[in-house]
């Protein structure tokens, strides 16, 4: 799986970094997504699944690793 963020999209609400604290963090100047790992491992999964359907904007795409 590898993550994608769109940072322009992001309207800094912050529900991936409350959601998946290891991967997602927010820019302390203007508070959008700031993607800590682009490949998380197999036990963010989930957290990183629930991230993406929970951001309000929509600024987070799954990619398949298939």
């Amino acid at each position: 799986m590898e993550l994608r963020v769109d940072r322009e999209r992001c309207i800094s609400a912050g529900m991936c970094a409350l959601t998946a604290p290891e991967v997602f963090d927010q820019d302390t100047e203007d508070g959008r997504v700031v993607l800590l790992n682009r490949t998380p491992v197999p036990d963010q999964g989930s957290a990183v699944g629930e991230a993406a359907q929970v951001c309000p904007s929509g600024a987070i795409t799954l990619v398949s690793g298939d």
